[in-house]
């Protein structure tokens, strides 16, 4: 059985120029707000209410990536999202290699490491 892989902000940073796909799950407020991890896709998962458009959603990540055992990485605030939106993955579309930043943008910002502004 697949499960979420938790990555600290060091292992996803050594991962920033890889394969891996970054997908920040936040909304454009929070992006504003603090900037967004180097190479991420920013694509909003929940609004403001909760709320998700999960077809549009799933056809942007169907164009990032190559096979569902591509490595995804998922960035929120504090890893709470992410871990609703991978099992939701895992679970219902089958992906297999799907992780998160443990502790989300703020264990990132925490430990000082390199953003960049969200330009939109």
């Amino acid at each position: 059985m697949n499960k979420l892989k938790s990555l600290s902000p060091q292992e996803v940073e050594e991962l920033i120029d890889t394969n891996s796909i970054i997908i920040d799950i936040r909304r454009e407020d929070e992006w504003k707000h603090t900037g967004i991890i180097k190479n991420s896709h920013t694509m909003t998962f929940f609004d403001m209410f909760g709320n998700c458009d999960i077809s549009t959603w799933m056809s942007k990540l169907e164009n990032l990536i190559s096979t569902k055992d591509d490595l995804i990485i998922l960035v929120c605030a504090h890893a709470n999202r992410t871990r609703t939106v991978a099992d939701y993955l895992i679970q219902n579309h089958g992906f297999t290699n799907i992780a998160h930043l443990e502790g989300g943008i703020a264990a990132w910002i925490e430990e000082d490491k390199d953003l960049e502004k969200y330009n939109k």
